[in-house]
């Protein structure tokens, strides 16, 4: 049996101690991620840009309907948490092929649409 002095058990244990805290401080930094948070981020940086991609179509599709300005009216008396329903609703978030509207290409088209004009 090795017998260690009183003065390398503290070493050790000190060692130990300051790896466990450097993996609390480093991962409460995003400096390490785990792969399950890695997916997460990926995926939410990936939805955002689809997003920025589609709002201009469906900011078109809006403009270009009879009614645009009223509609547009209609958009603005929404409450700001309201407007992405109602450009799913409208439908103008819906692109070909698909049956049901991007929710957050529908949010960036409403601040698109209420801040250009």
């Amino acid at each position: 049996m090795i017998k260690f002095s009183d003065a390398t058990k503290q070493y050790a244990l000190g060692a130990v101690g300051g790896a466990l805290v450097l993996a609390m401080v480093t991962s409460s930094w995003d400096l390490m991620l785990t792969p399950g948070a890695a997916e997460q981020l990926a995926k939410k940086s990936a939805d955002a840009a689809v997003a920025q991609a589609l709002a201009p179509y469906c900011v078109e599709r809006f403009q270009s309907q009879k009614d645009a300005s009223a509609k547009l009216a209609e958009l603005k008396k929404q409450d700001q948490y309201q407007q992405g329903t109602f450009i799913e609703k409208g439908g103008w978030a819906t692109t070909p092929g698909s049956s049901a509207p991007n929710s957050d290409a529908a949010r960036v088209c409403a601040e698109m649409l209420t801040k250009a004009q």
